[in-house]
């Protein structure tokens, strides 16, 4: 029996086990030095020799311009929440009609990629904020839940910076957001478990006591379907 795991297969149990790191996405510092065009150019490449490594033909039709379709999602589409400039404006207003109760923005629809498998991760989310003198647009809610979505992400960590961006634009702690989701790192390989979820919840503020987060909890099961 092994008594110490050597560094590759330390990191292989943590991605199979779905564990993060740190509740920032590691970034390097540069990051962002290379422009799209030229992060394209290069995942091209990259995904053209991954497909001739496999045994495919990039002569044919089909397959031809799957390198370039692929590197131009991840940089434009699936992980361009990684930069910065990309991050929605949340303009904030004051809340003039003194609205003191929470508001919930329910079934807000979540796609974005598990870091250790590189599979999408599938479902919803539901986030609420109690003002505290002012509010954001409805719509923003959705585009920053987007915005951190569109990386290679950990559920957990996810959770975390939708609720410490909201925070930060509405200048409170009571933020609070839950998700459940699909993995299909989970789902469609592994364990091959189609019916499971994971659900994960972040809480700040007031959020944080029994009595409002029970109620957070009920307005996100009541049926709304119209």
């Amino acid at each position: 029996m092994k008594l110490e795991q050597t560094f590759e297969e330390q990191n292989d149990e943590i991605g199979n086990d779905h564990v993060g790191s740190s509740q920032d996405t590691p970034m390097r510092s540069d990051a962002f030095v290379l422009d799209d065009d030229e992060k394209i150019a290069r995942i091209q490449k990259n995904v053209r020799e991954i497909m001739l490594t496999l045994g495919l033909d990039l002569e044919d039709d089909s397959l031809s311009g799957t390198p370039k379709r692929v590197a131009k999602m991840y940089v434009k589409e699936i992980f361009g929440g990684l930069h910065p400039d990309r991050k929605p404006k949340a303009s904030t207003f004051d809340n003039k009609y003194k609205y003191g109760e929470m508001l919930v923005e329910k079934n807000i629809t979540l796609y974005s990629t598990c870091e250790h498998h590189l599979l999408p991760i599938v479902g919803r989310a539901h986030v609420a904020y109690i003002s505290n003198g002012t509010v954001v647009g409805l719509s923003k809610m959705n585009r920053i839940v987007d915005y951190y979505a569109k990386r290679p992400q950990v559920q957990e960590r996810l959770n975390i910076q939708i609720v410490k961006e909201l925070q930060k634009v509405l200048g409170t702690e009571d933020v609070a957001c839950v998700i459940d989701a699909k993995h299909l790192c989970v789902n469609s390989r592994g364990i091959r478990d189609i019916e499971s979820s994971t659900v994960t919840a972040e809480y700040g503020g007031q959020f944080r006591q029994d009595q409002l987060r029970r109620e957070f909890l009920a307005y996100i099961n009541l049926d709304t379907e119209f």
